[in-house]
């Protein structure tokens, strides 16, 4: 947990991309490095992207391919202008001497920058994944350190990022480590289990409450009057019409889009005789 400083709210992609890193390295390479970017507000810093650097590193010095990375940075900002630099990451488990030095780069490159470890290597059981910001110390006019604090790291994800990480999920079941996309119809089905589920477990829980099973909690309260306010006031007979509407709109769409490809492809024969 952090003693102070924003949240560090990392996306999966970002994840991913570190430990894709991490297996194409370089042989005898012991770990990798890269910018993150992303966008930084007054109380989080959303980690949205992120590169590899080249660097080569030994026991004695470290160097760390810095007209690459300001090349790539600058690609980056033409499909994506919102998105800065805030920091880098570094797989492994420790901060090592050279992650000083290589930090002090960065910190000319953003203000006040983060440093992301991820144990892609799993040394400890697990992949650990932590964020720091450094701060200078020592007495003045002396020599000065830097000391790494811990920041609050939380995860987030847009919704299409959610729909690689539950197929992901699925595959650890897998005998095979592998698991085919699902098509839409089969995507509805299980979005609507789910809504069941939790509404099962809600209902569950009021007839739990009522009967004196469980004592109330007033924010569980709040949620569920929030949601049921959300609940549009429509009677059945104009839901089914709506629905009947959209799903005339839904194929007159399907239809326009295959005769568009039909017309295509004919041309296209055509084209060739």
């Amino acid at each position: 947990m952090s003693v102070f400083g924003p949240v560090v709210k990392i996306h999966p992609v970002v994840l991913a991309s570190i430990c894709d890193s991490y297996e194409r390295r370089n042989e005898g390479a012991s770990r990798v490095i890269g910018t993150l970017l992303g966008t930084i507000d007054k109380h989080s810093i959303e980690v949205t992207n992120c590169f590899s650097v080249p660097h080569n590193e030994s026991e004695d010095e470290v160097a760390v391919d810095m007209e690459f990375a300001k090349n790539m940075y600058d690609l980056h900002k033409r499909v994506s202008p919102t998105e800065v630099i805030i920091g880098w990451y570094a797989t492994g488990f420790d901060i090592t001497e050279h992650s000083v030095l290589i930090h002090e780069y960065y910190s000319r490159e953003a203000t006040n920058p983060i440093h992301l470890t991820v144990d892609s290597a799993l040394q400890s059981g697990k992949m650990n994944i932590r964020a720091y910001v450094s701060a200078q110390m020592g007495v003045p006019g002396k020599t000065v350190g830097v000391m790494f604090t811990p920041l609050t790291v939380k995860y987030i994800y847009y919704d299409t990022e959610r729909i690689g990480v539950d197929l992901l999920q699925r595959t650890r079941l897998a005998s095979t480590r592998t698991k085919g996309l699902t098509s839409d119809l089969s995507q509805v089905g299980g979005s609507a289990a789910r809504i069941q589920d939790m509404l099962t477990t809600v209902l569950a829980y009021i007839e739990d409450v009522l009967s004196g099973k469980v004592t109330a909690d007033n924010s569980v309260g709040r949620f569920l009057m929030d949601l049921v306010n959300k609940v549009p006031t429509i009677s059945p007979e104009d839901f089914e019409n709506m629905l009947n509407s959209n799903i005339n709109d839904l194929l007159m769409v399907t239809y326009l889009s295959n005769l568009t490809q039909a017309q295509i492809a004919l041309n296209e024969k055509l084209v060739l005789l």
